[in-house]
């Protein structure tokens, strides 16, 4: 499942850039919900480790960087959006342009 599951990444990130470009804004909002219905405001995703599993860095405290390893399957839903001002975070893909 390496291959999907590194395209899945790479779609998710463009797409991310288009909502961008297409509604003006400079860092989108990204928010994973999870089966369980835990919310995470991300800042990266990636298709590491593979075999199913793909991972993302919530945003938190720099002082308390975390990595979230989850089965793709968990994965309920993406949200992307514009920040409101309360949460002025970014996400950062982590592919190069292509």
């Amino acid at each position: 499942m390496a291959g999907p599951l590194e395209e899945l990444v790479k779609r998710i990130e463009r797409r991310v850039e288009r909502f961008e470009e297409e509604h003006g804004v400079t860092d989108a909002e990204v928010t994973i919900e999870l089966a369980d219905g835990a919310m995470h405001r991300v800042r990266t995703i990636s298709a590491e480790p593979g075999f199913g599993f793909v991972s993302f860095a919530p945003h938190g405290e720099d002082d308390d960087p975390q990595e979230i390893i989850v089965p793709l399957g968990a994965v309920r839903q993406v949200r992307i959006g514009a920040p409101g001002p309360e949460h002025a975070f970014g996400f950062a893909g982590t592919s190069t342009s292509g």
